[in-house]
């Protein structure tokens, strides 16, 4: 009697079926733990926001604006969003994978894509998505991988191809743990003081297909950043989120 034979390739897709099942179950479990611990940790926080009115002067009047910060400053971001709509970009990458669950789960739409993979068609499918449904959009300006406090010219791209100002905010954290991570990644403590400070808006003036002018509004970007700086929290309003 001859032994029936089952292809290798069969028997490794085959096995591949429930790994992947397991990992995507996984992913799906830890982001939603984590969305849950994000909501409880920035509820123990104090927020000060400066400036704000630089980004709703825009959206009041349904138009949209690209919100860009840096990398290490992100976590209290998202849990200021109140009634913003918001598309961001994410790596694609086992990280990207987590903070997308944490971000949709908060109402956000996600764009994946980086500066390394699958970059290009995420600007765009933002850009895209900033024009038909006036969604502003969130941009960590030095990632995903740096160098820290360096802006990259995404930012500039999706702005002029979504006709949306660049609006630049720091957050500045009272206490926080920062990681041996690239970015030195703060996780401000709890119950301490987040300061958001918004910089004015600015459109893109140059052609950011000409490699001078895209520098040239890369640096202006950086510049802006650089240049926020929290004013004493005795002149602050303050707002409970």
């Amino acid at each position: 009697m001859r032994a029936e034979r089952t292809p290798s390739g069969s028997r490794a897709r085959s096995a591949a079926r429930p790994a992947a099942h397991t990992a995507a179950w996984s992913s799906v479990l830890t982001g939603a733990i984590l969305h849950r611990v994000y909501r409880v940790w920035c509820r123990t926080l104090r927020y000060t926001e400066i400036n704000r009115a630089a980004i709703e002067t825009h959206t009041r009047n349904g138009r949209p604006v690209v919100l860009c910060l840096w990398h290490d400053e992100l976590f209290p971001l998202i849990y200021l969003k109140r009634d913003l709509n918001i598309i961001a970009l994410v790596s694609q990458s086992a990280d990207g994978d987590l903070l997308a669950g944490v971000l949709e789960r908060m109402g956000l739409e996600t764009a994946r894509g980086s500066s390394s993979r699958g970059g290009v068609r995420a600007l765009l499918g933002a850009a895209r998505r900033m024009r038909e449904a006036k969604l502003c959009a969130c941009v960590t300006v030095d990632g995903p991988r740096g160098p820290r406090h360096r802006a990259k010219e995404g930012a500039i791209f999706l702005a002029s191809r979504a006709g949306a100002p660049l609006v630049p905010i720091r957050l500045f954290m009272e206490r926080s743990h920062a990681f041996g991570s690239w970015d030195r990644f703060q996780l401000p403590l709890p119950f301490s003081r987040v300061t958001m400070v918004c910089g004015d808006g600015f459109h893109v003036e140059a052609d950011p297909h000409d490699p001078d002018a895209a520098e040239a509004e890369r640096r202006r970007l950086e510049e802006r950043l650089e240049a926020l700086r929290p004013p004493d929290a005795a002149c602050a309003g303050e707002m409970s989120a």
